[in-house]
């Protein structure tokens, strides 16, 4: 019976929310240092496919790496030639006078699911919340496109408001938030996650974390408590599976990571772990259904 229940359960099909790819070439990746050893390469569909094919990974979302619209189009490509990538958040100049214009043109693209400001790097937290914002998040909520917050903790309270000025706009926070796995979960992290679960257009990714542990440590011990108030707080509902491919290699990697979550999720229903795995992810993006890569 335990071994039935374990094919059962490793076997549950996976949508990998949260994904990048970069090509050194391109020159964008400004953050992107030859420091960076395990990173400073290129990372391309090839790299991962078998990474998917043996977590039983049927699609994914890739998601920006650099502040470059240009970055869009070579992420397009790459959806429309790899049956795994089911859909791209991009990066986008909000402040730009043709804004609307270029989200109208994005629009057109079946692949095109929403945006990504990197709002962690940006030394104003309140920007996001600026007026002249106000037709881009109207524009978005009126055609489904996604919203991805790349925040930490100092910003949830920001994105709260922004949840309830737009309660029709769909909105994920990434890496939850990024905490710092290095010590117990902060009051201040918590509080301001379960505040900002009220809101039901707010998701969260289960992703990043293993970015923010101590280096070499990935046991679930310290990943346990993040793990279960982000599920306290957002319910089986709202919370989607993410591996930040190829950022986990930091601390990880992929099979690390898949193994690690099947144990956060042991006990918890076979419906919720569908949720997680997959279900939300294609909820929120609004996926096609797809078979498990063979």
């Amino acid at each position: 019976m335990n071994i039935e229940r374990n094919v059962v359960e490793t076997d549950i099909p996976k949508v990998d929310s949260h994904q990048h790819f970069w090509q050194l070439s391109r020159g964008e990746y400004n953050w992107l240092k030859p420091e960076l050893t395990e990173l400073y390469k290129d990372f391309l569909p090839k790299q991962l496919e078998r990474e998917l094919y043996e977590n039983d990974v049927s699609q994914t979302i890739l998601v920006q790496a650099e502040e470059s619209e240009d970055e869009i189009h070579f992420m397009l490509a790459i959806a429309e030639v790899n049956e795994f990538v089911a859909g791209v958040v991009g990066w986008i100049d909000m402040e730009a006078s043709d804004v609307i214009d270029k989200l109208e043109e994005y629009h057109q693209n079946r692949y095109f699911k929403g945006i990504r400001p990197m709002l962690q790097d940006i030394d104003d937290v309140n920007w996001i919340l600026k007026d002249e914002f106000t037709p881009v998040f109207e524009f978005m909520a009126k055609n489904q496109f996604t919203f991805d917050a790349l925040i930490r903790d100092i910003h949830i309270s920001n994105i709260q408001i922004l949840a309830q000025r737009y309660p029709d706009l769909s909105i994920v926070i990434n890496h939850c938030a990024k905490p710092d796995l290095s010590k117990s979960p902060s009051d201040f992290w918590r509080h301001r996650l379960t505040n900002i679960a009220v809101c039901k257009n707010v998701f969260i990714k289960l992703s990043g974390l293993l970015t923010e542990a101590p280096q070499g440590k990935v046991d679930i011990a310290i990943v346990q408590p993040y793990f279960d108030h982000i599920m306290d707080s957002f319910g089986s509902d709202r919370v989607m599976w993410g591996s930040d491919w190829p950022v986990i290699k930091l601390n990880g990697d992929y099979d690390t990571w898949v193994s690690l979550t099947h144990a956060l999720l042991k006990d918890y229903s076979l419906k919720d772990k569908r949720k997680v795995w997959a279900g939300n992810a294609q909820q929120f993006y609004n996926l096609p259904s797809s078979s498990v890569i063979n």
